[in-house]
C-alpha cells in the first residue's frame, strides 16, 4: 500500500527534487506553495502530485491546507518541512519587520504545519517528520543573521520534538544541506562560492537530488534506528 507524504515549499529547487524523488519511490505526494503557481502547476503535471496553495505563516491557511490534504490522501505518513525564505541584508540594516518575517517563514511555519500533521500521527502512533535545516546555522559562514538564527531553531525544534514524539513511534530528524548548485545557491557571489569549494572536501557544491535521496532514505523503514539527528549533506565542511 502506497504511503503519503506532504512536502512544504514544493515549488522551489529542492522542493522539486523532493517531490520527484518521493514519487519515484512510490509515494502519493502533496506539496504546498505560496506564490509560484506556475511552477507548482508544472510540477503537478510532471509528477502527478497534488499542489495546495497556502501562506504557512498564517495558522488558518495551514489548518485548511492540512485538512484538504488529509481529505485527499487519507493521512500523512511522512512530513517534510522544506519551505523557507532568506533575505540578503547586513545585520545593521535588518528592520524588525524583516527579522519577524524571516523567523516566521522558516520557523513559525514549521511549527504550524507540524502541529497540524502531528496530531494525526499521534493518534495512529506512527509517522516520520523530516525538517530541512541549513549549514548557515552550524558553521561560520557569511550569511544573513536572521536566516541563520531561524535555521538554528530548526535543530532545537527537531531534537526536542523527537524526544516528545518518540513515545508515539514518530521519528523526527533534520537534514542540513550545504551549498547547492540550484535555488538560493545560484545567487551566491563568486567569491563566497570559491571559498566554500576551497574548504569543501568534495570540492564542489551539492545537487538537490543528493539531498532528496537522503531525505527519502530517512523516511524509509531502512532508517528506523535514526532519530533526533541533524544529518549534514554538505560535502564535508
Amino acid at each position: 500500500m502506497s504511503k503519503n507524504v506532504l512536502i512544504t515549499g514544493g515549488s522551489g529547487a529542492l522542493g522539486h527534487a523532493l517531490v520527484l524523488r518521493f514519487r519515484q519511490t512510490g509515494y502519493n505526494v502533496a506539496f504546498t506553495y505560496n506564490t509560484n503557481r506556475e511552477k507548482a502547476e508544472a510540477l503537478v503535471r510532471e509528477t502527478n502530485s497534488h499542489a495546495f496553495q497556502a501562506d504557512l505563516t498564517v495558522p488558518e491557511q495551514v489548518r485548511e491546507a492540512v485538512k484538504q490534504i488529509e481529505k485527499l490522501l487519507g493521512q500523512v505518513d511522512v512530513l517534510v518541512n522544506n519551505a523557507g525564505y532568506t533575505q540578503i541584508l547586513p545585520f545593521a540594516l535588518i528592520e524588525e519587520k524583516d527579522w519577524d518575517y524571516v523567523i516566521a517563514a522558516n520557523l513559525k511555519s514549521m511549527f504550524l504545519v507540524t502541529r497540524e500533521v502531528a496530531r494525526g500521527m499521534i493518534l495512529r502512533k506512527s509517522g516520520v517528520i523530516i525538517n530541512i535545516g541549513s549549514l548557515a546555522a552550524h558553521r561560520l559562514l557569511d550569511v544573513p543573521v536572521h536566516y541563520a538564527t531561524a535555521k538554528a531553531g530548526v535543530a532545537g525544534f527537531t531534537i526536542s520534538l523527537a524526544k516528545e514524539l518518540s513515545r508515539y513511534n514518530i521519528r523526527v530528524n533534520s537534514v542540513v544541506p550545504g551549498l547547492l548548485d540550484d535555488g538560493v545557491g545560484k545567487n551566491v557571489p563568486e567569491k563566497e562560492l570559491t571559498e566554500y569549494v576551497r574548504h569543501c572536501t568534495a570540492g564542489r557544491p551539492g545537487r538537490t537530488e543528493e539531498v532528496a535521496d537522503v531525505v527519502a532514505f530517512l523516511a524509509s523503514e531502512n532508517a528506523s534506528y535514526i532519530n533526533a539527528q541533524n544529518i549534514f549533506v554538505d560535502g564535508g565542511i
